[in-house]
């Protein structure tokens, strides 16, 4: 193998790469990253079993090959030279690099032991704006649940139709929906569930991204799926992994579908009400108490410790129907008010026995429900 690329060009790649390379006491290949010369492209490959990411690397093929070399010595060291042409060689089992007064040796290893990356036909598809999937991942995947009790929740819930894709997540405490129009070239409507990390991951390569450096058709990400695998593909960079299995909860039941009470309030004004709260509430619980009197338009929210105080706060709102309240976890409520979207945010209730519903007062495609805390 011998090949040349700018500087620049290969710490991208490595830097899209080289995440999921981590420390693999039982299979030490794992924390190599492979090096793929043929067919006129550079790869650069990494996997941990679970997902596993391909990014082509802009360069000069002299001869090809194939080579893998250890992830965090080939980034840090590539990372600390002069943004010039690299020249790399694969000689006996070690890595020659050469840039302007630079030389190196890296130790490697051949590649035949490398774990194969699996192929996911590129039939059905679906199409989605980068800057629109980044933002509605960002919306709801922080709500994934981190216990191992429920594998299912620990994914976030993909649901295609022809024109819209639903991404869902839960962690039985709080829920975050939100709907995006997609392109695609069927009409079969299809369910998944992809791990929380796998979409980690996913999004720390969309931010890498330099949007004003792609194309129309490179600033869309397109998804294919098989049976038990997910394909993303992003401008240049190719991201497959498993799907978890099994049924995800039919989560529309819990999702009020009237109520009693409604109030429109400033998002900042409610934020910054909820923060003063949290102060006062109790640890461990971290209640915080939503009150709506009738008639006043005011959102009266309090919080009471033995430890540290009290705190009432009084807010001005458009309240319509019934007295009201209801007793959340601030952690959750807040999560729920950072990531809705506009300047005012609408509250609904039925009771302090039923899930809260927060949306954007001028968009529809974004739900947000917190359970109660039952006193």
């Amino acid at each position: 193998m011998k090949i040349s690329s700018l500087q620049e060009n290969l710490k991208s790649g490595l830097f899209i790469v080289g995440h999921i390379a981590g420390k693999n006491i039982n299979l030490p290949i794992l924390n190599n990253i492979l090096i793929e010369a043929k067919n006129g492209n550079i790869k650069l490959i990494s996997t941990d079993l679970e997902i596993g990411i391909t990014s082509m690397v802009r360069g000069k093929i002299e001869e090809d090959g194939v080579f893998t070399v250890e992830s965090k010595i080939l980034n840090d060291y590539i990372s600390l030279l002069p943004n010039q042409k690299i020249d790399i060689i694969k000689k006996d089992n070690k890595l020659k690099t050469e840039s302007n007064n630079y030389k190196t040796n890296i130790k490697g290893q051949e590649a035949e032991d490398y774990p194969l990356i699996p192929q996911v036909e590129k039939n059905e598809y679906y199409k989605i704006k980068i800057n629109d999937f980044k933002q509605a991942l960002s919306q709801v995947v922080f709500a994934v649940s981190t216990s191992e009790t429920r594998i299912e929740l620990g994914g976030v819930l993909f649901s295609f139709n022809d024109k819209n894709l639903t991404l869902a997540a839960t962690d039985s405490f709080r829920l975050a929906e939100k709907q995006i129009e997609i392109k695609t070239n069927t009409k079969e409507e299809k369910n998944i569930i992809i791990p929380a990390k796998t979409l980690q991951e996913v999004l720390r390569i969309l931010s890498s991204l330099k949007n004003e450096n792609l194309s129309e058709n490179e600033n869309e990400l397109i998804l294919y799926v098989s049976d038990n695998q997910v394909l993303f593909v992003m401008g240049t960079t190719e991201l497959v992994s498993r799907l978890i299995e099994g049924q995800y909860p039919d989560y529309k039941q819990i999702m009020p579908s009237t109520s009693k009470t409604s109030a429109v309030i400033s998002k900042s004004e409610l934020s910054r009400a909820v923060k003063a709260a949290s102060l006062f509430s109790k640890s461990g619980v971290n209640d915080v108490n939503l009150d709506f009197p009738m008639g006043k338009n005011k959102i009266v929210i309090t919080s009471a410790s033995g430890q540290s105080g009290e705190n009432i706060t009084e807010l001005d709102a458009s309240v319509k129907g019934e007295d009201n309240g209801i007793v959340v976890n601030f952690k959750y409520l807040l999560d729920g008010i950072s990531n809705i979207e506009g300047d005012n945010i609408i509250i609904q209730i039925v009771d302090g026995d039923t899930p809260c519903l927060l949306k954007g007062e001028n968009n529809g495609q974004y739900s947000y429900i917190v359970m109660p805390i039952k006193q």
